[in-house]
């Protein structure tokens, strides 16, 4: 007789995939960092939001479409089979986290923005704590705290006050942030997760494009020269790298890590780009961080390297691919 299925069980992610992910995960931030910097100046200079949205997400999505027409060319059926995550991705990953970032930027303080968009691995740990009725471990808990006095340390909100309707629209933002790791998560070998980024793109491209057609966020894109680490540029090359570098390897990378280190982890690695960005400000704006910030940075890298040694960690999901059925001997 033939023994029942018990239900599928993820299978811990090999050590030297923990490694890989990692490595992608860390200059995924990296990438994605830089697009303040480089956005900044644009915006000053007359570029509207619109517009460098439209641009980096249509050209991102047009670097990464290889990947998805060979899914396609691998399986036809997959984007009908698969376009409920695709679109989703889209929506929140993509669009949604940018529009809901700049919307409540206009409304508060970026530092305030930026922590309250970043409570997104706390708000993963949650989840998960209601999903499966089951507490994170100390480990788990003293890194959450220890990552979001870091965050508040390195962000300063000193003085800062707080508005509701931009409160809502921050808390947006980090929910689409939880939804880009849950989402990738989800990627397996039907739907690469290079086929899911350039995807969901293309999506927020669409997006971005019907808004700006329908006067909803204006576009101007104006010829102009910035100025980074004392250079002056041709704003061209500033979007170019927005697109190319910060869009286009921040998402490639993004979608090969989490699938690798589980979105638990991944989030809280993403938590470096706070820091990374930083640098960026420094050496191209000249915005010089201050000691608090220095701490707040140690204090934040503490809290991610106690999440990443929870033992549970490396039992995370690490795709579809990785699930076997376990059966019991007859």
């Amino acid at each position: 007789m033939v023994a029942p299925t018990l239900p599928e069980q993820p299978l811990a992610a090999p050590a030297h995939h923990r490694s890989v992910g990692l490595l992608a995960g860390v200059a995924s931030a990296l990438a994605f960092s830089s697009s303040g910097p480089f956005v900044k100046p644009l915006l000053e200079a007359g570029w509207s939001l619109g517009a460098a949205l439209l641009i980096r997400m249509g050209v991102a999505a047009l670097i990464l479409s290889p990947a998805l027409l060979a899914a396609w060319r691998r399986d036809p059926r997959l984007v009908r089979r698969r376009w409920r995550l695709i679109v989703g991705f889209g929506l929140t990953a993509v669009a949604g986290c940018q529009l809901f970032y700049f919307a409540a930027m206009q409304r508060m303080p970026v530092a305030v923005a930026l922590l309250i968009q970043y409570l997104a691995p706390v708000l993963l740990v949650l989840l998960a704590w209601a999903r499966t009725r089951r507490a994170p471990s100390r480990l788990v808990m003293l890194g959450s705290v220890l990552a979001i006095v870091g965050l508040v340390l390195v962000v300063d909100i000193t003085g800062a006050r707080f508005d509701l309707l931009g409160t809502v629209f921050a808390l947006g933002a980090a929910i689409c942030v939880c939804a880009y790791f849950l989402l990738t998560e989800r990627a397996g070998d039907d739907l690469p997760p290079l086929a899911l980024a350039a995807g969901g793109l293309m999506v927020g491209a669409v997006l971005m494009g019907a808004l700006c057609a329908v006067g909803v966020l204006p576009f101007a894109a104006p010829s102009v020269t910035v100025v980074l680490a004392g250079i002056e540029v041709p704003g061209i090359l500033a979007i170019a790298w927005v697109a190319c570098i910060a869009t286009t390897v921040g998402y490639a990378l993004g979608v090969i890590a989490v699938p690798l280190l589980g979105s638990r982890v991944a989030s809280f690695v993403g938590l470096s780009e706070v820091l990374f960005a930083l640098g960026f400000a420094w050496l191209l704006l000249g915005e010089a961080p201050g000691p608090v910030q220095l701490v707040g940075g140690v204090v934040l890298l503490a809290g991610v390297v106690l999440v990443r040694l929870d033992g549970r960690s490396a039992a995370e999901p690490v795709g579809e691919a990785a699930r076997v059925p376990v059966v019991p001997a007859p």
